[in-house]
C-alpha cells in the first residue's frame, strides 16, 4: 500500500511537471509568437524561446512515457490491455511532438532567412511562410487530438481501478471528451470555443496535487485481460 502511495506521488509531481510545461511553452514561449500576425519577424526575434520550448516540450513527451511505464505494473494488475494501451499510446503522442517540433523549428528557419533577406526575396517568402504556418496549425491540432488518447485512457484506467476518487475520473472523462470534440470541429473549421479546453486543464492540475498529497488507493483486484 505504501508502494502506491509513494509511486502516485511521483507520478504527480511527474504530472504537474507536464501542466506547467504546457502553460509555459503554450501561453508564453510559442503561443504568442507563432500564432501572431507577424510571425515571420516575430519568430526570429524570439528564437531562444522558440529553442527552449521545443526542448520542453520533447522532455515532456518522454516524461509521459516515463509516467506510462512507471504505471505499467499498477495498471497491469487491473488491466493488462489498459495498462498497455496507454503505454502505447504515449509513444504515439510523443512522436506527434517530435513531428509537431520539427515544424515549428522548420518556422523558426524560415523566419530567419526572412529577416536576412527582407529587402530581397520577401514576397517569395512571405508566400512560404503561409505554407509553413498552415503546416504548423495542421501539426499542432494533430497533436492535441493525439494528447486526447493517451488521457482518456489514463482516467478511464483510473476509473476502473479506483485507484482515485471515482468523480476525479468522471470529470477527467469529460473533460478528454470535450476537448476532443473542440479540436475535432477546429481541423474542420468549425470550432465551437476554446472554452471547452477549460476543463481538461482543470483536471489536470487537480490530479497532480491530488496524487502528491494522497497517492493512489491500493484495491485488491483480480487482473483482467
Amino acid at each position: 500500500m505504501e508502494s502506491n502511495k509513494n509511486t502516485g506521488r511521483l507520478v504527480g509531481l511527474l504530472f504537474l511537471f507536464l501542466f506547467a510545461t504546457g502553460i509555459i511553452v503554450y501561453q508564453f514561449l510559442q503561443g504568442p509568437v507563432l500564432f501572431s500576425d507577424n510571425f515571420l519577424t516575430t519568430t526570429s526575434e524570439n528564437s531562444n524561446k522558440i529553442i527552449i520550448s521545443t526542448l520542453l516540450l520533447f522532455i515532456s513527451g518522454i516524461i509521459s512515457i516515463v509516467i506510462a511505464v512507471v504505471l505499467l505494473p499498477i495498471f497491469k494488475k487491473h488491466s493488462v490491455i489498459l495498462a498497455y494501451l496507454y503505454l502505447a499510446s504515449t509513444i504515439l503522442e510523443f512522436i506527434t511532438i517530435s513531428i509537431d517540433n520539427i515544424s515549428v523549428l522548420s518556422m523558426l528557419e524560415l523566419s530567419l532567412e526572412y529577416t536576412k533577406n527582407e529587402s530581397g526575396n520577401s514576397d517569395i517568402l512571405s508566400a512560404i511562410g503561409t505554407i509553413f504556418y498552415k503546416k504548423h496549425w495542421w501539426t499542432h491540432y494533430l497533436s492535441l487530438l493525439m494528447s486526447c488518447f493517451p488521457v482518456f485512457i489514463l482516467y478511464y484506467t483510473f476509473f476502473v481501478s479506483k485507484l482515485i476518487p471515482k468523480v476525479i475520473s468522471i470529470i477527467g472523462l469529460i473533460a478528454v471528451f470535450l476537448m476532443f470534440i473542440e479540436v475535432v470541429l477546429s481541423l474542420f473549421g468549425h470550432s465551437i470555443s476554446m472554452n471547452m479546453l477549460i476543463p481538461i486543464g482543470l483536471i489536470q492540475l487537480i490530479l497532480p496535487l491530488w496524487l502528491i498529497f494522497k497517492g493512489l488507493n491500493s484495491p485488491v483486484v483480480e487482473t483482467k485481460i
